[in-house]
Order: structure tokens, then C-alpha cells, then sequence
């Protein structure tokens, strides 16, 4: 016959399986060191490898042109900017005579590839087909990174040490205008969803956006927590930037059109795959409703029918406003913590 235990000694086992419980979690989180998730091997496999001319002194950037297959890589060491065939993996020529040779870029839709030569001062107009220099334009001190506006039709070009941006026309490689940061660039990128630039300003720790119409900074996103911003890419069908700080090897996680909210994530030297989550959207204003969806409700139905909803009348108030029936009061949405 089974024994029945006690209810104090039920309460003593059940106390030693929280601590045993507690102990297991702890040894785990500690094997992990600070209570970062676990690294995951990135799902690439090496395809093939193309052997290159020229030395094996230090590459840059690199751009492809997926319609044709065609990759093009700054071979800063050498000065030249090396184009493959990924298809074929053979090289299909190297175009020189660009001392320092930092960005490259290919605009499938232009066929041209625009490179910064870093030593001369210069950015280069390339035609994709025969890869002969179309035109060399002035820029600033250390040109680098480039992005192209296909609104426009320009192409950025990041001044370094010169702490600017020089704007050229992507056709004629005719002089823009140029941006002053008040700090040495970065990286540029170009926001289809915004229709703006957004550059690294690395030793301000901020990021700068820019008009590219007016040419005018029209707002500036301070970086808490990054030092040395300098790496910019963008994810524009999720609205997130990310930021690379190589002075503290971090990412942070940015959202474009809210720049003021954004997320850190603390990281190591070295590469490192970032978690990505999705942006969330600002907090609701005035009754649930977003301030820049009641504008445009104004714009849209007149000032006569520009009130916003109000939250008590859509929750089952008793009492609706004179004239106004609770069957006809206009849905209020609610901010709900995540």
C-alpha cells in the first residue's frame, strides 16, 4: 500500500526542485558567459573560388550587378577595380588608374560603376560594358563610400577626413553641390521609403538627414551607446537601418522613418550576425490616434470633419456628445504595451 506523504514534506520537495530547477538555469546561462544566445553557425557554404590577378595586398568594397552576373571589387592595394564573371567565375578585365581605390558601386539601370579614388581626391564614372573612365569629378579629402539617388539621379560621395558629402550627376559626372557634416563621414545610403540620405557622422556619433532636393541637413539622430559610427546599410521593405560602430563593436538597429527610436546591440570585434526584430511603431498620440494619420485625415475630409475620435465615446460611454448616437461613434485605437 502506497504511502501518503505529508504536506510538509511535499513543501520540501517542492522547494529543492525550484532550487534544483534554479541551479540548472544558472549553470547554463553561465556557460554562456553574459547571457547572450547562443552563437549559430550562418547558413553559406563555399560555391567556388576565383583566383585574381595583382598581389594580395588589402581589397575594399565590392558591388554586383545580378541582371548581368557581374561583380565588381575595389582592389585598394593595387589601385584598380577587378570586375568577374560569377557566372563563368573567370575575370573579365581590371580597370586601373585609381589610386586608393575605397567604394565602388554599379547602377544596373545607368551601366555605369562610379569608384572613389581615395588618393586622388576623385570619383570615377565607369561604363559597366567596356569599362573605360568616363569621367574623373573633384570631391572633398578621402573620398569613400558612394550611394546613388535614382530620384535625382546623383551619386553621394563620402568625404572622410574631409568631413562632407559631394553630389555628382550620375550622367554627365557634372558637380551637385556638397553637403558640410561638421564631422568626419561615414558611410552613405540612399532611403527609397523616405526619399532621403542618411550618412554616418562618426565623430559626432550621430547620423545625419539630409534633403537631397535642398541639400540641406534637415535633422540630426544622435547614437547613444555608439562610438565611431561607420558602417551603414539599409532594409528598406523592414524600415531599419543598421549602424556599425567599430570604435566599440556594436550594431545598432535603427528605424528610418522614426529615427529616434532605436535599439543597441552590444557586440564583440569581429563579424557577428545580428538578431533582427521588427520595427515597432512610434507610440499613439491624442486618443490612440497617430499624429501624422490625423493630419492627413484633415487634409482629406476638411476642418469641418477633422476632430479626432474620442476614446470615451467608442468604449461604450453611456452618454455620447449631443447629436451623436454610440452606434455612430468612430472607432478609437489603443496603445498596448508589448
Amino acid at each position: 500500500m502506497a504511502r501518503r506523504l505529508s504536506p510538509r514534506t511535499l513543501i520540501a520537495l517542492a522547494a529543492g526542485l525550484v532550487v534544483a530547477i534554479a541551479a540548472a538555469v544558472a549553470g547554463v546561462l553561465l556557460t554562456r558567459g553574459d547571457g547572450e544566445p547562443p552563437k549559430t553557425a550562418l547558413p553559406l557554404r563555399p560555391v567556388t573560388q576565383i583566383a585574381l590577378p595583382g598581389d594580395n595586398s588589402r581589397f575594399d568594397y565590392a558591388s554586383l550587378d545580378p541582371g548581368r552576373g557581374l561583380l565588381f571589387i575595389a582592389h585598394l592595394g593595387a589601385g584598380e577595380v577587378i570586375e568577374v564573371d560569377v557566372r563563368t567565375n573567370h575575370v573579365v578585365r581590371v580597370i586601373g588608374d585609381l589610386p586608393g581605390v575605397h567604394g565602388v558601386l554599379v547602377v544596373p539601370a545607368l551601366h555605369r560603376v562610379y569608384a572613389t579614388a581615395s588618393d586622388a581626391n576623385q570619383v570615377a564614372t565607369i561604363d559597366e560594358t567596356t569599362g573605360s573612365v568616363l569621367h574623373r569629378s573633384p570631391t572633398g579629402d578621402t573620398p569613400d563610400g558612394l550611394a546613388y539617388d535614382p530620384v535625382h539621379g546623383t551619386v553621394w560621395t563620402t568625404n572622410e577626413t574631409g568631413g562632407s558629402e559631394t553630389v555628382v550627376d550620375a550622367t554627365t559626372g557634372a558637380a551637385r553641390g556638397t553637403v558640410t557634416l561638421g564631422g568626419e563621414a561615414g558611410n552613405v545610403a540612399y532611403d527609397p521609403s523616405t526619399r532621403q540620405m542618411l550618412v554616418d557622422v562618426q565623430t559626432r556619433n550621430e547620423l545625419a538627414v539630409i534633403d537631397p532636393a535642398t541639400l540641406h541637413i534637415t535633422r540630426r539622430v544622435p547614437l547613444p551607446g555608439c562610438d565611431h559610427d561607420h558602417g551603414l546599410t539599409l532594409a528598406p521593405a523592414d524600415r531599419l537601418a543598421f549602424v556599425a560602430c567599430d570604435g566599440n563593436a556594436r550594431l545598432l538597429t535603427v528605424g528610418p522613418d522614426h529615427l529616434a527610436h532605436h535599439r543597441q546591440r552590444p557586440g564583440r570585434p569581429g563579424p557577428r550576425r545580428p538578431r533582427l526584430r521588427p520595427h515597432r511603431p512610434p507610440p499613439l498620440r491624442r486618443g490612440g490616434i497617430r499624429l501624422g494619420h490625423h493630419r492627413r485625415q484633415r487634409r482629406r475630409l476638411g476642418p469641418a470633419r477633422a476632430r479626432p475620435p474620442s476614446c470615451a465615446s467608442s468604449t461604450g460611454s453611456k452618454n455620447p456628445p449631443p447629436g451623436r448616437s454610440p452606434s455612430r461613434t468612430a472607432p478609437c485605437a489603443r496603445s498596448v504595451e508589448p
